[in-house]
């Protein structure tokens, strides 16, 4: 025997033990959940048919079997009496005696022959009364046999309940004969004949059935459990293995044993994490070269930039002395440099977050100050696009937060809310509670679908391309807020309609690695529940109302 099956059987067995307990506990979560439990379930009820109509026909032959056989023997053994009954009968001097003499004795002889052999009882029918031998009752004897005999010749038989005078009952065998006596008529006898033992018999070879199947049922129990196990085992482990190298543990693999398909099933799994971890490194490798270009090459712009900008200013300045086109052009010129200046700098800043390196320096302010200080810092803009913008702020908020990213963060929303707000109110809400403090910005212009919720804040993502910026905006300004929300351990939600504008929430916490479960401000705008509540209680009489008016036609048309 291999050293590692008597381990991998007595695993089976516990798992087993476990599988039943839990069955029994929880029927239908471990129906579900456990694919080895179906197994052994399946394969127990399906050998519990099997083996339960096996025993059936099994006893059902045996019973037929024992039956027919104590119905031969006793055919067998009631000739040999009646023959030896006849012969008493006939050598009898019936004229010397009492033929209910001779009766009793032949009852006698019979009962004796009977008793030494423990097979039958006897019943003699006189003229006068019957004679019986083993307390058995008269009644013992079937009808229809009774009537057998006294209207032909021959031995019958018939299954019978024999009774008793002692009140207990048992199965058995009546054959039944009738002796002539010359002279003095035909007498009907009968032999009883017990089936005791056969009963016992059947008894015993049915305990033995049912002692089987249970012994059976263990055993393919626990073989299914055992064959269930040889398989899951190995699709266990792959699932482990998926498992991790979704957590990203890729140095993770499966042992390979033998040759066969679960082995096949382990060498790709490992091959496929070998392949993964290959492209893995390589992406990483170039993100990492993609990273440190794009800071190498955001430093060394810098410089040349500086450089421009200090010219482009000195031109801007003196734009008056020039002529109309190149007085434009020095406006043009200085507006893109501060556009290039800033795009820049959110290369710079997302270069940091990707490098691991932004770092937070907090400070306890309130949150209502900033946004009205940044608030009024956009005003002009807003003014220019006449949009008004409305601060909704019922007490202080104060958190422990870095004011310079928290104040970059609303910078972008609100510009971003101006921009795309079609002229319409802004309504800025800061509310707080015990550990958070969040922010909602809600414009009324055109939105976006409600898939985008997560693709406005990837980088140089915009929901309509042939949209022209009007702000000069970098389109990496909701990436970099939401990385700003990430350093503070809070987050940053969107949620838009086309036609009736968006609404983006910052929730972040009051002190630095605080948890926040729960905003104290919904993402979804009150305006817009607000307006589907009216819409749905409007649409609610309506349906009411529709089929009374339905029923009603008909009765007007019959009028008509």
């Amino acid at each position: 025997m291999a050293p590692g099956i008597p381990t991998r059987v007595g695993g089976a067995i516990r798992w087993f033990a476990r599988a039943l307990h839990g069955f029994f506990t929880h029927p239908l979560d471990v129906w579900r959940g456990s694919l080895p439990m179906r197994v052994v379930t399946s394969t127990v009820l399906a050998s519990t048919a099997v083996l339960v109509a096996a025993g059936f026909l099994l006893m059902q032959q045996a019973s037929d079997g024992v039956m027919q056989g104590k119905r031969r023997a006793a055919m067998a053994e009631a000739e040999v009496a009646f023959d030896s009954a006849q012969t008493q009968m006939l050598t009898s001097d019936l004229a010397a005696g009492n033929i209910n003499e001779i009766l009793s004795k032949v009852t006698i002889d019979l009962a004796k022959r009977g008793t030494v052999s423990g097979q039958y009882h006897v019943l003699v029918q006189g003229p006068v009364s019957s004679f019986r031998s083993g307390g058995m009752q008269p009644d013992s004897v079937p009808a229809g046999l009774a009537d057998q005999v006294s209207r032909s010749t021959g031995v019958w038989a018939a299954p019978t309940l024999i009774a008793y005078e002692d009140g207990h009952t048992e199965s058995g065998w009546a054959v039944g004969s009738a002796l002539n006596a010359p002279g003095a008529g035909r007498f009907p006898v009968y032999l009883v004949f017990p089936l005791t033992q056969e009963t016992q018999t059947l008894q015993v070879l049915r305990g033995a059935v049912i002692t089987t199947w249970v012994i059976l049922l263990l055993g393919l129990g626990l073989v299914a459990a055992f064959v269930a196990r040889q398989v899951v085992i190995p699709v266990r482990a792959a699932r482990e293995a998926a498992e991790a190298l979704a957590s990203g543990n890729m140095a993770d693999r499966m042992p390979v044993r033998g040759t066969d398909d679960v082995a096949r099933l382990a060498a790709s799994m490992n091959n496929m994490a070998s392949e993964l971890q290959t492209r893995i490194s390589q992406l990483e490798n170039l993100s990492q070269v993609q990273q440190q270009f794009v800071s190498d090459v955001s430093h060394e712009l810098r410089t040349p930039l500086t450089t421009m900008r200090m010219a482009g200013d000195f031109i801007y300045e003196a734009r008056e002395d020039f002529d109309p086109a190149t007085h434009r052009s020095a406006e043009l010129l200085h507006d893109e440099l501060d556009r290039f200046a800033s795009l820049l700098d959110d290369l710079l800043e997302i270069s940091r977050f990707d490098a691991g390196a932004a770092v937070l320096s907090t400070a306890k302010v309130d949150l209502v100050e900033i946004v009205e200080a940044e608030v009024d810092a956009q005003r002009p803009f807003a003014e220019s696009k006449r949009t008004p913008l409305v601060v909704r702020a019922e007490d202080a908020a104060y958190a422990e937060v870095d004011p310079r990213r928290i104040q970059r963060v609303l910078r972008n929303l609100i510009t971003n809310a101006i921009e795309h707000g079609e002229s319409r109110p802004i309504e800025i809400t800061v509310v707080g509670d015990e550990r958070s403090v969040a922010v909602t910005v809600r414009d009324h212009g055109v939105g976006f679908a409600a898939d985008q919720a997560r693709m406005v804040f990837h980088r140089f993502w915009r929901a309509d391309p042939s949209r022209a910026r009007t702000v000069g905006g970098s389109g990496l300004g909701l990436a970099i807020a939401m990385e700003d929300a990430r350093l503070h351990g809070g987050s940053l939600n969107a949620w838009g309609r086309p036609g009736q504008g968006a609404q983006f929430r910052l929730t972040v916490p009051r002190r630095p690695g605080g948890l926040v479960e729960v905003s104290p401000l919904p993402v979804v705008p009150a305006d817009f529940l607000e307006a589907q509540a009216h819409a749905a209680a409007r649409e609610l009489p309506a349906a009411r109302l529709a089929p009374t008016a339905s029923a009603a036609d008909p009765a007007q048309e019959a009028e008509e």
